[in-house]
């Protein structure tokens, strides 16, 4: 909506105003449709002509907030006219019209280009909103993720110590709430410990987790094995080595229609980096192990 007042927009209401009335009532009673006090409106003299009070009028609606306010009012009644009734029956009735015409066209345009600046200005400045937005957004998860790389070093240099391994717990999990993940967080069944569990695409995953100076080995990937075949059919698991995984862990992890997903600190640090999402890298461990019955795929293959 147009509301500011420019020299020009005061010009061609002026003008539309004097060329669409021919008789003082007509105008005073368009006038008093757009709010001008009656106050001013009595002190229109008989022998003033309409030129006269309109230019009185005019100059005394540019000096207060209301008027101001009016001005647009009265130029968008203006442009909405499609007929001229008053300037009907007279002599030169086609010559007034015309006029008539010709004037308020100006006036529609002006109101339509000042509509259109104003609407891309609105544009440019709401996308300029959206991409600051974006950038904080940005710059808040950057923070977030170096927060989680600071705390995943200072955790390293306790690495396999027990308390070590149950903070690394906490860490995971709070990873996995900043990434949005589904998941549960350790938990005992049939007295039993479950480091928790995550849900991607739908699956639900049994999470197993190393915080060991060593490589997990194959009476590790066993242990788990057993936990996730002790659960419904088609229960899978995932199990994160930080450390990685002896070959014979990775081959005990691997046969035909394995539940199992290996993965260590390179897939990690593809979340932690911002490389990849979390889902994505589960997504993509799992399209391999569906392709060759191998449980891990080093991050360093992704693109392999």
């Amino acid at each position: 909506m147009i509301d500011q007042v420019t020299p020009r927009l005061v010009e061609l209401t002026y003008d539309a105003a004097l060329k669409s009335f021919w008789r003082k009532g007509a105008l005073r009673k368009f006038l008093r449709s757009c709010s001008i006090a009656e106050s001013f409106l009595a002190t229109w003299a008989t022998e003033e002509s309409k030129r006269e009070f309109l230019d009185r009028l005019f100059p005394q609606l540019q000096q207060t907030d209301r008027g101001r306010q009016l001005l647009p009012k009265m130029a968008r009644f203006l442009a909405e006219q499609d007929s001229f009734p008053d300037l009907q029956g007279w002599e030169d009735s086609s010559e007034k019209i015309r006029q008539a015409h010709e004037s308020v066209g100006r006036l529609r345009r002006y109101l339509k280009d000042q509509e259109e600046e104003v609407q891309s200005c609105t544009e440019r400045e709401d996308a300029k909103k959206r991409h600051q937005a974006r950038q904080a957004a940005v710059s808040k998860t950057r923070q977030d993720l170096e927060k989680l790389n600071a705390r995943l070093a200072e955790l390293s240099k306790s690495l396999g110590h027990s308390k070590a391994g149950y903070a690394f717990q906490d860490w995971f999990y709070d990873l996995l709430d900043f990434c949005e993940v589904v998941n549960r967080r350790p938990y005992k069944h049939g007295g039993r410990e479950i480091d928790g569990s995550v849900t991607c695409a739908d699956t639900t995953y049994l999470v197993e987790l190393k915080f060991t100076g060593e490589q997990a080995d194959v009476t590790d990937v066993d242990s788990f094995l057993k936990k996730v075949n002790d659960k419904a059919d088609n229960t899978m698991g995932v199990m994160v080595s930080i450390s990685g995984y002896s070959s014979v862990a990775k081959q005990g992890a691997s046969f035909p229609k394995s539940p199992l997903l290996l993965l260590d600190s390179g897939h990690l640090f593809l979340v932690l980096y911002g490389t990849m999402r979390f889902e994505d890298v589960i997504s993509r461990v799992r399209r391999h192990a569906s392709q060759t019955c191998e449980a891990y795929l080093s991050a360093e293959k992704f693109s392999s």
